[in-house]
């Protein structure tokens, strides 16, 4: 029971009424809007069996009928089927019953004879609370340690983070949802590898179609979503379906969601309520089964106050949202990034990768890259293309000076210019001192920071905190190392 809502298939809702003419009021008022796939069933005797064996997002169940009613069934089935979504279908002069079927466990009630708008209400409502049950499920497993069910979805995302991780699951509870995803993040976070991950762990057959909105006026735009007939304007001398058509059965990505025009926000509001739209200069309804994803980094509270963005547009678009954590905030994905992209720059230009300098790495890892990953990409491929010498230090990347620090290079060199290990200990030390005492000052450069510290001495985050613990035990017997 409760299978999860997809994009390429309808859920299926079971309507339980003895009534078969009403019944087939409900078939025709969920023809024109296709939001589920109806089962009817006129003997209540059979509402149970059905629900256990097949899957339903919901069930309408009529409160008076012969053999077993929906008072009968109604405490059952929230017993079997307690995230399953049961709403009741009584007479205009039963709903104080009907309301006080709702105290018992009932998600909402309508009345006959039949209002068409308000059961296509209830029906967006309950299939709403059916996704989010499903979704809840889903993370309960995650947070028990469930692992990724397809990690191969991920694998364009390159990340050590848990914040990252954590997004993966979350994509993974909203990836086969039929309704719109929000993406918000900072510019250079890389929105866009998060929507196609989302369209990969979707299943839809169709294909990934991004839009970036930015710097598009009104006629462009709708040209470029939705087509245009031969002659609809000056210049089309030939029909053209628009990317909406491209991306059916798919995911339409629309990037920088802010930016759309107000009289495109009306079109794609239509769009996502009924599936529907026109090309330019036609008067011929399309229907799309694209999913819609959409990115933005910037302020929608501000945007609706100042009527440039429409609050039911936003709200439609809002149904699940994620947010991409900045670059800053996982300082540990950026050791990963920066040797994957120095080694595809050094492949894009025929060269072997260079090395990088200990200064250099401390100073990536220290550096709090306000363009995120873009940033890296950009600052790391100049500094590879021009590198003539085999290795990178931080003079190959000037940028990186402001708000990080500097190891000394003065640090255990004797007046002679010449490294001594006298000058650091009062006689000549095993491998293991010089380990400790470069464990240590990593972290006293580095004002404590592991992570910071691990870069510096070229070993795990992991690798060090065992060596820490190491020195912690040798401290607690008496060892150690005597520094002057």
């Amino acid at each position: 029971m409760g299978e999860q809502l997809t994009a390429g298939k309808l859920p299926q809702v079971l309507f339980v009424d003895d009534d078969a003419d009403f019944l087939e009021q409900v078939r025709f008022a969920l023809l024109t809007n296709r939001i589920c796939d109806m089962t009817p069933l006129t003997d209540s005797r059979q509402a149970l069996a059905r629900l256990a064996t097949e899957n339903f997002a919901a069930v309408y169940l009529d409160w008076v009928m012969p053999s077993l009613s929906g008072c009968d069934l109604l405490p059952v089935m929230l017993e079997r089927f307690p995230n399953l979504p049961v709403v009741i279908m009584t007479g205009t002069n039963d709903v104080d019953t009907a309301v006080q079927c709702m105290r018992q466990g009932a998600m909402d009630f309508i009345t006959k004879p039949l209002d068409s708008a308000r059961l296509l209400s209830s029906l967006r409502n309950a299939l709403r609370i059916a996704e989010l049950s499903q979704q809840n499920l889903q993370l309960q497993g995650y947070l028990m340690g469930s692992p990724l069910a397809n990690p191969e979805a991920f694998r364009g995302i390159i990340t050590a983070s848990d914040k990252m991780q954590a997004l993966f699951k979350l994509i993974e509870t909203v990836s086969r949802s039929r309704f719109p995803v929000f993406i918000t993040g900072e510019t250079g976070v890389g929105k866009e590898l998060v929507a196609e991950a989302i369209h990969a762990a979707s299943g839809l057959g169709g294909a990934f179609v991004p839009v970036n909105l930015a710097g598009l006026d009104a006629q462009v735009l709708d040209d470029t979503l939705f087509g245009h007939k031969k002659g609809a304007y000056t210049g089309a001398s030939e029909a053209r379906e628009g990317l909406v058509a491209r991306a059916q059965g798919g995911t339409l990505f629309l990037d920088e969601i802010g930016d759309l025009a107000l009289d495109s926000q009306v079109k794609l509001l239509r769009l996502l309520q009924e599936h529907q739209y026109y090309r330019l200069g036609s008067d011929v309804l399309q229907k799309s089964t694209a999913r819609v994803i959409v990115a933005s980094n910037r302020d929608f509270s501000i945007l609706i106050a100042a009527g440039c963005f429409r609050a039911d547009l936003y709200h439609r678009l809002s149904c699940h949202k994620l947010h991409v954590a900045p670059l800053r905030e996982r300082p540990e994905d950026i050791p990963l990034l920066v040797n994957h992209f120095v080694h595809r720059a050094a492949r894009s230009v025929g060269r072997n990768p260079p090395r990088l300098s200990a200064e250099l790495r401390l100073l990536l890892a220290r550096y709090p890259f306000p363009g995120n990953v873009r940033e890296l990409i950009n600052l790391v491929t100049s500094a590879v293309i021009v590198d003539q010498d085999g290795i990178l230090t931080p003079a190959d990347i000037p940028e990186l000076a402001h708000g990080a620090q500097v190891v000394d290079p003065s640090a255990g060199i004797s007046p002679s210019g010449q490294f001594s290990l006298h000058v650091l200990f009062s006689s000549f030390p095993t491998m293991d001192q010089v380990e400790r005492i470069m464990v240590l000052e990593a972290l006293k450069v580095t004002g404590g920071r592991k992570q910071d510290a691990a870069v510096l001495l070229g070993m795990t985050r992991q690798t060090l905190r065992k060596r820490l613990s190491e020195i912690e035990a040798d401290e607690a017997g008496g060892g150690g190392v005597k520094a002057k």
